[in-house]
């Protein structure tokens, strides 16, 4: 699958959002096929850095052991529509963040899934009324999208429950900081 295979309505939602977004393909290794200029000013990735890529290279070497697993029952599990779990990343000039990150499927009216879609915010240092307003965005952006690709025949999966819960979120990204931060950690 290539960049051509991705809906022109999906492509310019991307282009105009304002939050970090990114789309995988679902062939092996997953590989990312459009991120936005958001990403870039998250990672410091462009798309030339990326596309035709997994993902995962934002992990380098960090255990990330928890978000992992979350992934991998996402990924492998047609009932789990959406994830959303903080995993540790690495921006290209090698400065380590905590990333929220959110997964959704993207699947044809037929079921099969389409696309690996993906959203990620830098929680390490963020206020919690930072992580609310980009909770809202991500919200909204889920809304906007379902018609925009309603009208390529494709079903966003997931429900927006799976935002929920940011005060836990914070919690968990203080602690992961910590870690970060501890002597011994690049």
């Amino acid at each position: 699958m290539d960049t051509q295979d991705i809906p022109a309505e999906l492509k310019s939602y991307f282009a105009s959002s304002h939050i970090a977004l990114a789309l995988a393909g679902v062939t092996a290794d997953n590989p990312l096929l459009l991120v936005n200029a958001p990403f870039h000013q998250l990672t410091g990735y462009d798309a030339a850095d990326v596309v035709g890529r997994n993902c995962r290279l934002l992990q380098r070497d960090a255990e990330n052991r928890e978000a992992r697993a979350k992934i991998h029952a996402f990924l492998e599990d047609d009932r789990i529509g959406a994830v959303r779990t903080t995993i540790v990343n690495f921006r290209k000039d090698g400065r380590p963040f905590v990333n929220l990150l959110y997964m959704s499927k993207l699947k044809a009216l037929s079921g099969e899934v389409r696309f690996l879609f993906a959203s990620q915010f830098d929680i390490s240092r963020s206020q919690p009324e930072l992580l609310s307003a980009y909770d809202t965005e991500l919200s909204r952006t889920l809304s906007r999208l379902s018609p925009t690709l309603a009208e390529s025949g494709i079903v966003i999966e997931g429900s927006l429950m799976t935002i929920a819960n940011t005060v836990a979120t914070v919690a968990q990204a203080k602690l992961t900081l910590a870690d970060l931060d501890a002597p011994g950690f690049p």
